[in-house]
């Protein structure tokens, strides 16, 4: 496997891969870029079919944040880790210690925080060996509420550019994931008079928002091809794929997953079929805006930063149009552009 050829590899500042036997721990640390501060991006867990695959999450993942953070306006750089495993099965206090000893030894080039598969209490057993740990309970917290806070302003200035609405009432929106980030947005939308449609692998997850919220269930390969205004990918990346694009209804897509586009060119894909597309590092950035109040923590002062997703959207949305780009590429040019600043 050679990690310099691969597609995802986008001049990673670098790249560890660390083991340890006695707890069972494999996981990969990701540096993408510290040209803005040092890297900062959650751990996730999960049962990877392949140590190619989790590597390949990791350098996709560290590159995002890297362009997240610099879209959001932190002084933080981008990194990301995962962690081999179920996460229902295989966690212990070894092995999130053994994570903890690894983050330390990259003395504070790599900031780590909770992500998919990880909960406060796996972060604090890994804050037991290192510093270098965010969204600790007491502090900032589960940012879960935040990032689903940040997801649903940006649903709406989304909703706005392409729809002309100032509210959501009657949005017809199809949700695809309703764990923790999920559920919040949920409440958000249903809140606003949204109709939800949605779909989980766990079937409690979808019974709650369909009990509590009045939401409708759907089946997992039919939320693609929902009458729905909006299409809210909130589960696991590259759910916008060649399979799945031609099935969309929806005129917009806007949700809390990482990379939800498979490849880049099914940014144009969705263009030439008048789908406004608001990228994910953009509108999901509210969790990693709310740890980055960690010290001194005000959840106030963080939901006002969060806010202006809103209007870095509106930004993304009006140079697309005026320069005739896909709004992923856009997106992705004001990153590098800010990150090379930051560099300079």
């Amino acid at each position: 496997m050679a990690v310099f050829n691969l597609r995802a590899y986008d001049d990673h500042e670098q790249v560890v891969f660390c083991s340890d036997k006695e707890s069972g721990l494999k996981a990969v640390i990701s540096v993408h870029s510290t040209a803005l501060g040092p890297a900062v991006g959650g751990c996730r867990m999960w049962e990877y079919n392949s140590d190619e695959g989790a590597l390949i999450d990791a350098l996709r993942l560290s590159r995002g944040m890297t362009y997240k953070n610099a879209m959001a306006g932190l002084n933080m750089g981008g990194g990301k880790s995962v962690i081999i495993g179920n996460p229902r099965t295989m966690k212990s206090e070894a092995l999130f210690e053994a994570f903890g000893r690894f983050v330390d030894s990259l003395k504070g080039r790599y900031i780590t925080a909770e992500d998919v598969g990880i909960n406060p209490d796996d972060m604090a057993l890994v804050h037991k060996e290192t510093p270098h740990v965010l969204g600790l309970e007491g502090k900032s917290g589960d940012p879960s509420p935040v990032t689903a806070y940040g997801v649903y302003k940006g649903i709406k200035a989304a909703v706005k550019y392409r729809l002309g609405r100032d509210d959501l009432d009657g949005i017809k929106i199809a949700v695809q994931g309703v764990g923790h980030v999920g559920y919040y947005l949920c409440e958000h939308l249903a809140n606003e008079g949204a109709k939800l449609f949605v779909t989980d692998i766990n079937k409690e997850s979808v019974d709650k928002v369909v009990s509590n919220l009045g939401g409708i269930a759907v089946d997992k390969d039919a939320i693609y091809s929902q009458e729905v205004d909006v299409y809210a990918p909130c589960a696991l990346g590259a759910t916008i794929n060649d399979v799945t694009i031609p099935k969309i209804q929806a005129k917009v897509i806007a949700g809390a997953a990482n990379n939800q586009l498979a490849e880049d060119r099914h940014g144009d894909e969705l263009k030439k079929r008048g789908i406004l597309y608001a990228p994910d590092y953009v509108i999901n950035a509210g969790g990693i805006i709310n740890v980055s109040f960690e010290e001194n923590y005000n959840r106030d002062q963080a939901l006002v930063k969060v806010d202006e997703i809103y209007n870095t959207l509106e930004e993304v949305f009006a140079t697309a149009d005026k320069e005739n780009k896909t709004t992923n590429v856009v997106a992705d040019e004001i990153a590098r552009r800010r990150v090379e600043e930051g560099r300079k």
